[in-house]
């Protein structure tokens, strides 16, 4: 595995580097050491799985508040999807900005995504299927986002809105916590 730095500290694009051969490939997705060496979490009790069926749909932006927050490992295990996340730490120099990454079966990336961060995405395929690995239980009353098209960020959304969730549609203009 290749862990990229992304605009956020805490976060990383992680790439896989596959093994190939006559009978096809073999590629490592998870490994505590190298999570661990780099001071990432190693421990994901709460595993989900997404399905989206239309092309240009949004699941998003969502996080959970402390002491709930988590960390997630996303990876799209069919068809493709642009995964956004945004910084919503008070202190963090890059507080306000997002920063999108093309996840798909086919190149096999995954985001490491730590506390702080919003996180969403839009399908860029019909069909697609999203796995979440989650340090945290869901905590429902923790359960938080902001708006998809919230002018704060400005997030470009590789295509025209498609499908959302009333819910998702509903989250509140981002409200920047005072220090």
């Amino acid at each position: 595995m290749r862990f990229l730095e992304t605009r956020f500290p805490g976060a990383w694009l992680i790439e896989p580097e596959p093994v190939a051969d006559h009978r096809g490939h073999f590629v490592r997705t998870f490994c505590a050491r190298e999570f661990a060496d780099r001071g990432l979490v190693t421990a994901f009790p709460q595993h989900s799985l997404s399905f989206t069926k239309s092309k240009g749909s949004i699941r998003g932006m969502h996080f959970q508040r402390p002491p709930h927050d988590e960390t997630k490992l996303v990876g799209c295990t069919r068809g493709a999807i642009w995964d956004v996340i945004v910084d919503l730490r008070p202190r963090s120099p890059t507080r306000g900005q997002w920063q999108g990454f093309e996840l798909s079966a086919e190149n096999g990336r995954q985001l490491y995504i730590s506390p702080g961060l919003a996180h969403g995405f839009q399908t860029l395929t019909d069909a697609a299927e999203v796995r979440y690995l989650i340090s945290q239980f869901y905590v429902p009353s923790a359960s938080s986002g902001v708006r998809h098209d919230d002018p704060a960020f400005s997030i470009s959304w590789p295509l025209p809105v498609t499908v959302i969730s009333e819910r998702d549609a509903a989250w509140p203009a981002y409200q920047p916590e005072r220090e």
